[in-house]
Parts: C-alpha cells; structure tokens; sequence
C-alpha cells in the first residue's frame, strides 16, 4: 500500500482523471461515474473508482505544483493505474483565446524544478499521441472545439516576473498551469499514458488580467470532465 494513496492495486482503475482540486474529485466522482467508491483521503487528497459508460475509471487529486502531483502520479503507478488525463484550470497567453476555452497540450515547458531534478538533463515533456488524438476526436464528437498545442508548467502562481507572461506567449505558448510537466515526464519514465486537458480560467496577456466567473467555471469544467472521460475511456 502506498503512503499517500492509502489504496490496493485493483481498487483503482487503469483510467484516471487527475484534477488538482480534491473538491473537484468528489464532484467529478459524484456527478459522472456509476458507482463510485471512495478509495481514499489520506491528508484530503481524495480518490474515487468507479464506471463511465460502463467501463471502470477512477478520480485522484493531485493537489496544487508539480512536487505534489509527482508523489500521487507515482503512486497510481504503484496502483496499476496506465492511463492518467488531467483535468485542470490554466492561465490563457494567447489573446484570442477565451475564458473557458478548452485546451488540449502537446508539451509543457518545465518551468519548474521538480521534471528537471527527474531528468537531470534537457528534455521536452510530452503527452501521449493516441490520449491527444483520442481528445481531439472526442472533443469533434462531442462538439467542444479545442486548441491543441504546447503549455507551460510554472512552480510559481504569484509571479513576480510579469513579463514572463508575454515572454510565453510570444513563443507561441498556449497557457500557464503547475503539474502537466512532471506528469509527462512521469509518464515517459514510468510507461504511463499521460495526457492533459485544461480550462482557460484567465486570461494574463497584454498587461490585463481577465478571471472567469464561478457560474462560467462550472459549464466549463463539465465540458472538459465530459471530454477527458471520452478520451482516458477511449479504445487506443
């Protein structure tokens, strides 16, 4: 049993969404799967298993920053778990993208230490192709146009660079979050399937910051939870 996810291997299904928010678990959990049981909540980090569709899959938060993601992505490997979408909120760069526009990431620029102490050498983070086009082809099923391309992963949510925002978005970075680069690395180093769908929750260039509204938040986050259950369920 792993220290954290205080779980067997087969309580957690080889499918699992990963959002950050152990609340957005629970209601993922609540709202959208058969079944579901709750598989723990050692220091309130809560994870569901149960059916979408009648195939199994389950829910773990990973809490907020890529040290924290990092011990639960390699417990689920501990689980079995080989396929793992997260389902998460990010900062827009672009400025035609808009709030509750869902992103689909290819790479994540390692802003952050934690891939770069796995690695110890250059490396780009990257996702699962068949979880990408598995998003890509639900997201034109379902009828939730996505954008689809490279993020960057920060260890930083209070920035006190400002500038590096446009600096980002003028490389033709999509968005800003803090976990999806050491999933990918954990992924390619653990033989997971690692994928990454994201909300645009504001929007940080040109010198505006832009925040959805909780009303906004909600549809947007069950388009996405709607999209990643299509795509970690997916035949690959």
């Amino acid at each position: 049993m792993p220290i954290h996810i205080r779980a067997e291997p087969g309580e957690y299904a080889e499918a699992c969404l990963l959002p950050g928010d152990p609340l957005r678990a629970k209601y993922i959990a609540e709202t959208y799967l058969d079944g579901a049981v709750q598989r723990n909540a050692e220091r309130g980090m809560l994870g569901y298993t149960g059916t979408f569709d009648g195939k199994p899959v389950s829910v773990q938060a990973s809490g907020m920053g890529c040290p924290s993601a990092a011990i639960v992505i390699e417990e689920l490997a501990m689980l079995g778990v080989k396929r793992i979408v997260r389902v998460g909120t990010c900062g827009g760069l672009q400025p035609d993208l808009a709030l509750g526009d869902l992103i689909v990431a290819i790479t994540a620029v390692a802003a952050d230490a934690t891939a770069r102490h796995l690695v110890g050498e250059p490396h780009t983070p990257t996702a699962d192709w068949d979880l990408v086009h598995a998003a890509v082809h639900a997201g034109k099923e379902l009828g939730k146009p996505v954008r689809v391309g490279p993020i960057v992963s920060s260890d930083l949510f209070y920035n006190p660079d400002q500038g590096q925002y446009q600096r980002w978005s003028e490389r033709g970075i999509l968005a800003v979050e803090m976990e999806a680069a050491v999933l990918f690395t954990l992924g390619a180093l653990r033989k997971v399937k690692t994928g990454c769908l994201l909300t645009v929750s504001d929007v940080v260039v040109e010198g505006e910051f832009v925040r959805i509204t909780d009303e906004e938040m909600r549809a947007a986050v069950d388009q996405m939870t709607q999209l990643a259950l299509a795509t970690v369920t997916a035949e690959h």
